[in-house]
């Protein structure tokens, strides 16, 4: 990994430039220049040098587990709430209107980044490339900005961490620091450099805690997001469902998120939320592993099959 122990990453992320969002399947693309923006601010983290040592989990041993999808819109509203990312997808996701496949083709991007063949790797990241050619505005946003994919990939690693140790326990910090180094693929597939990372786990989350900080608030990105949460549209038997993700998304996101999101949390959601994760975790832990599984494997499967069939995957 390429930063010294002393030096993380440059990561003060110019607001309103950037974006990220999935939407078609076009071939190689030209990757638009990007922005002239302002010199960034260097963010220091602990001076310890990476753990080493066997790790007793690798992210592989549990990308499939269907777990994670509770952290789903928690990981969406953290990506949001940077207004350059914010902006780009209030303007240009289709998420609003196709949900379902909006999930398949995320879905789709972490497991084949996961568990795909080099060659499925890069077929994927040309998809996402070709997709976000067109999300670029001047002075605005743009997908392609690597500091906005670091962003991005980082609220997929902290999802994964954070959610595997809320069902199954403590990790131990080789394990810890395997899978963050296992999840910078979701940023280095496409315009991420390897160095931009920080070098430690306990610098990636000193990298979280500045990133965070400095969000900001837009309106634009405020609406959609209620949009995102809101069931009034949906059929009557699909309603519990979206209340339960809705006070997993918002009860799982930092209270300055919440904040900058201008999303509602109050002392009952607190409650429930705190009660589903006193009886969730033992209950999901006796359903046997190829159950929790099955639904990442058949979105492998079907992810194969369109590439076979020349069908759009992303």
């Amino acid at each position: 990994m390429g930063y010294e122990n002393t030096t993380l990453a440059k990561m003060q992320r110019k607001r309103h430039s950037r974006c990220m969002t999935v939407s078609s399947q076009p071939p190689k693309t030209e990757i638009p220049k990007q922005q002239n923006r302002a010199p960034r601010r260097v963010v220091r983290g602990p001076s310890t040098p990476p753990v080493k040592g066997p790790a007793a989990v690798t992210q592989a041993d549990f990308i499939e587990e269907q777990m994670l999808l509770l952290g789903a819109g928690a990981a969406v509203m953290n990506q949001l709430a940077d207004p350059g990312v914010g902006v780009g997808v209030a303007e240009h996701s289709t998420t609003l209107y196709r949900p379902v496949d909006r999930l398949r083709t995320t879905l789709a991007y972490v497991y084949m980044m996961t568990l795909g063949t080099e060659e499925e790797q890069a077929m994927i990241s040309r998809m996402v490339n070709g997709a976000h050619k067109p999300v670029v505005a001047s002075g605005r946003y743009n997908a392609f900005d690597p500091e906005l994919q670091l962003w991005v990939a980082a609220t997929l690693v902290k999802n994964g961490l954070d959610l595997y140790q809320r069902v199954f326990g403590p990790l131990d910090e080789a394990s810890k620091q395997r899978i963050y180094e296992d999840g910078q693929i979701f940023g280095t597939a496409l315009q991420v450099q390897q160095e931009q990372w920080p070098e430690t786990y306990d610098g990636f989350l000193a990298y979280w805690d500045e990133a965070t900080a400095q969000l900001t608030p837009d309106p634009l990105v405020q609406a959609f997001a209620l949009q995102l949460l809101d069931s009034s549209n949906l059929p009557v038997h699909m309603r519990p469902l979206m209340a339960l993700q809705s006070l997993m998304t918002r009860g799982l996101i930092e209270p300055r998120v919440r904040e900058v999101l201008n999303l509602s949390w109050r002392r009952r959601e607190q409650f429930l939320f705190d009660a589903f994760w006193v009886v969730f975790p033992p209950v999901y832990r006796l359903v046997p592993r190829p159950l929790r599984t099955l639904g990442a494997r058949l979105v492998v499967r079907d992810t194969r099959k369109r590439f076979k069939k020349h069908r759009r995957v992303i």
